[in-house]
């Protein structure tokens, strides 16, 4: 929902600029502010012992970083097995990526809390009881000495149910007037076969190395040679597809903007088994098949997509600008000093699951 802050790696370039839709808060240092950045930048060495950021007068300390970087390392359990901490990716480089992303998404609430207060967003009697009410559910799923090792108390964890709820409330308000009004031609979601011969090799590492015009030619005539079998009387498009064609998927659904442009205007021009001509696009050549030239039940889900993205864009607009207007300081020493690695003895309830527990609760 929300749009990632700052990137640390421009920080260290000694850039010191907040970015919008970055990575992460990075560590500030000197930078030529350009005319139209009006972001300031504020250089503090007076952190207390466990801060490891502060953006205006919202900081954000361990404990906080604790239970966001453990959340994130229990979901990765549950959804690949302890197994992932001992892939190809080494251990090291995916808790690395956690924790980069796990300074991010702390950024993004804090800002967006301030962004809340600036606009006189607060939570009501009945969010700060909910508020109150996560905190103690998510403390009583731990034990006592995940909440030693996490150096965490039912008042940080307030804390952070507070900033996070009123981050969904300031994006609830700014994107309220957002019309939810799309109608069946724009998100209309249609399913297509297709047969593609390819016009590029890749090696075992994903590298693409195009075609020349000779096999490209040659590509060509085989295409329109497969397209003379799909519309001849009689013939079975899925068997040409299980016997020419070189791509892994056969069937796709979609929606207007979401493929290749030549594909996706040849696909929309289709009735019920129509079959296009050749088209070509940067993969190769294709030959389309239409199996549905309106499935509901997509196009209703493509709606509610069409209508999300709306309302990000909306709330974009505003929080880009927003963040133009902060202050920030990272603490680079104690960040880096900072060791996320696995402890199975860290037990942690999932802090966004409790929240959407109680929050959207019904009744």
């Amino acid at each position: 929902m929300f749009k990632k802050l700052f990137s640390r790696k421009k920080f260290y370039k000694a850039a010191a600029c907040l970015l919008a839709g970055a990575m992460a808060l990075g560590a500030l240092g000197g930078c030529a502010k350009k005319e139209d950045e009006p972001t300031q930048i504020v250089f503090t060495t007076d952190f207390s012992d466990n801060e490891i950021f502060r953006i205006d007068n919202l900081n954000c300390t361990v404990p906080e970083a604790n239970i966001y970087m453990y959340t994130a390392e229990d979901q990765y359990t549950g959804v690949f097995g302890k197994e992932i901490w001992n892939t190809d990716i080494r251990d090291s480089m995916l808790l690395d990526k956690l924790k980069e992303v796990t300074l991010a998404r702390l950024a993004q609430i804090k800002a967006m809390a301030l962004l809340a207060a600036s606009r006189s967003i607060e939570l009501d009697e009945e969010e700060n009881g909910k508020v109150q009410e996560a905190a103690q559910k998510y403390m009583a799923g731990l034990d006592p000495m995940s909440i030693a090792k996490l150096s965490i108390s039912e008042e940080t964890v307030e804390q952070m149910y507070r900033d996070y709820a009123l981050a969904e409330k300031v994006y609830e308000s700014i994107t309220a007037n957002v019309n939810p009004e799309i109608s069946d031609d724009e998100a209309r979601t249609i399913k297509v076969k297709h047969i593609l011969i390819k016009t590029y090799e890749s090696d075992e590492e994903g590298n693409k190395t195009i075609f020349s015009t000779e096999r490209k030619n040659s590509a060509f005539e085989k295409a329109v040679s497969i397209r003379k079998e799909a519309v001849a009387e009689g013939a079975d498009f899925d068997a040409l597809i299980d016997k020419y064609s070189e791509d892994t998927t056969s069937e796709y659904v979609f929606g207007k903007g979401t493929m290749p442009e030549k594909f996706e205007e040849a696909a929309f021009q289709l009735g019920t088994d129509e079959i296009s001509d050749v088209v070509q696009t940067d993969y190769g050549f294709h030959i389309i098949k239409c199996i549905s030239t309106f499935d509901r039940d997509e196009t209703d889900a493509n709606k509610q997509r069409i209508l999300k993205q709306r309302k990000k864009e909306a709330f974009n607009a505003t929080y880009e600008e927003f963040i133009k207007t902060l202050h920030s300081n990272l603490n680079n020493k104690l960040w880096d000093s900072l060791d996320f690695s696995i402890d199975d003895e860290i037990k942690t309830t999932n802090f966004f699951d409790v929240y959407n527990e109680v929050f959207n609760a019904e009744g």
